[in-house]
């Protein structure tokens, strides 16, 4: 009996992988979010579907849900170039926070009308509908031409606001569970919560890159690995000192991918290719969760709608167009923004508190707030691109090289393959490779030229736009750069 179960669920765990992966596929083509066809599949294959799956666990999609948060925040926190970040710092900042806490006060009046619940019931559901999510944004921005700034607005934004709504919900449910709450207390919580977490995560983030450049592994596998125990120590040490977790594994994500690193290309490709997992896992899981009988009922739609359109329409334009005073975003800029807030995972995994909380309104809470992402995820996410083009506010269209290297290392073998594109200030242009005094344990592999495989000799000269692939030794690798890096 054990064993049949154990072959049911993997066979089933396999057609939920493949049709996840599908599903991407024809997300693009129908113009779809991703994440919405994934929780339609939960939906679909849950109790009130096909009943292939009967999921009633809060608890299990809170940690399921946690954990893959963090593989999509370090992710994402990795392909984010700090170039781009910090010329935005501020106003994503004033977004993750003044934003977020603008939002929360606007719902929690609609809510408190709507709902008919208290008012600290009302800024509990503010709250958690309060930020924008890092899977979602991430996902749905990803290969589009939207101008740079935006784009790194929005992706720093939803990384740095999921702690704020975070602490944000947890300090509601105390407010409505303890008799006599301390208010000053809250916000000690709340300085130290953002502190150490900013503190923890610039530490590890340090010691991850150099813990992966120095160490010498067998296998040019284990350093994705690696990279994402790091993910997951940040996550854990910051959580246990009672500090913002999910902050943490962010930035120390932007210090190891901004940083000169070891298998860089491994560990980008091995890191993607997982947070593809943990959001398919995310969403379905997420969809299990929910039953369709009971969100498909007029009450909820009816009060989903109203707090939909007050949130996407009233609440993220007032808080956007108030947290990004005199930050230099024109009009047409302002109201993408506000329009791009897209609602994902992060509402309906802060939704599954109160359930465990057992609060009255929880459930009700529950499926108003899985509404309330359907709604934003399915019209905003599938007219972001449309948005942005229609108000100007797209950029060079984003070209992926057609041309790609696999690399098969041994760490044994104590050297790599570094790509390096050669630009006008490099001192190497218009000169023969045998006039170049290339440091030892330096060989030029390849060089791609207009998208073509150039064979490289002695002759060949560098121009400016080529594509180098230099095998170097390690104790070559810090001369080379250098050497690469002058004028």
């Amino acid at each position: 009996m054990d064993q049949s179960y154990n072959d049911y669920f993997i066979l089933l765990s396999a057609l939920l992988l493949i049709i996840g992966v599908l599903t991407t596929k024809f997300s693009s083509r129908l113009g779809v979010p991703a994440l919405i066809l994934f929780i339609l599949v939960g939906m679909l294959t849950g109790s009130d579907g096909l009943g292939f799956i009967h999921f009633d666990n809060p608890q299990m999609a809170q940690l399921i849900g946690i954990f893959a948060l963090i593989i999509i925040l370090f992710e994402g926190g990795l392909q984010t170039k700090w170039s781009t970040v910090k010329s935005v710092t501020k106003p994503a900042l004033s977004l993750a926070t003044l934003g977020v806490i603008l939002t929360t006060v606007i719902v929690a009046l609609a809510a408190k009308l709507i709902l008919g619940v208290s008012w600290l019931e009302g800024f509990l559901f503010g709250a958690i509908v309060g930020s924008t999510d890092a899977a979602a944004v991430f996902a749905v921005l990803k290969g589009q031409n939207i101008r740079a700034r935006l784009g790194a607005t929005l992706e720093a934004e939803s990384g740095s606001n999921d702690p704020m709504a975070m602490f944000l919900t947890i300090s509601f449910i105390q407010l409505i569970l303890i008799d006599n709450p301390s208010y000053l207390l809250l916000v000690g919580s709340f300085f130290w919560q953002m502190g150490i977490g900013l503190v923890i995560g610039l530490l590890l983030g340090r010691l991850a890159t150099f813990a992966i450049n120095q160490i010498n592994l067998d296998s040019s596998g284990l350093y994705p690995v690696f990279a994402l125990a790091f993910a997951l120590l940040t996550y854990s040490l910051t959580d246990i000192v009672q500090a913002s977790g999910l902050l943490a594994v962010y930035v120390a994500a932007l210090v190891i991918g901004n940083s000169d690193l070891t298998y860089r290309q491994s560990i980008f490709r091995f890191n993607e290719g997982f947070a593809w997992i943990a959001q398919i896992l995310m969403f379905t899981i997420l969809g299990l969760l929910v039953f369709p009988s009971q969100l498909i009922t007029f009450d909820v739609i009816v009060k989903g709608l109203l707090l939909s359109v007050i949130l996407v329409l009233v609440a993220r334009p007032i808080a956007v167009f108030l947290s990004t005073i005199k930050m230099g975003y024109d009009l047409k800029e302002r109201v993408f923004l506000s329009w791009a807030g897209l609602r994902g995972a992060v509402p309906i995994v802060l939704a599954t508190f109160p359930m465990l909380a057992g609060l009255e309104n929880s459930q009700l809470f529950f499926n108003v707030v899985f509404f309330v992402v359907l709604i934003s995820a399915l019209v905003q996410g599938s007219t972001i691109a449309t948005f942005a083009e229609k108000l100007g506010l797209v950029g060079p269209k984003k070209i992926e090289p057609p041309h790609s290297l696999e690399l098969v290392s041994i760490g044994k073998a104590n050297a790599e393959i570094l790509e390096f594109e050669v630009s006008e200030e490099t001192n190497i242009t218009n000169k023969p490779l045998a006039a170049i005094d290339f440091p030892n344990d330096v060989l030029i592999n390849a060089i791609i030229r207009s998208n073509e495989l150039i064979t490289p000799y002695g002759e060949t000269e560098i121009k400016v736009g080529d594509i180098l692939y230099i095998l170097v030794s390690r104790e070559s690798k810090e001369e080379l750069k250098k050497m690469l890096k002058q004028n």
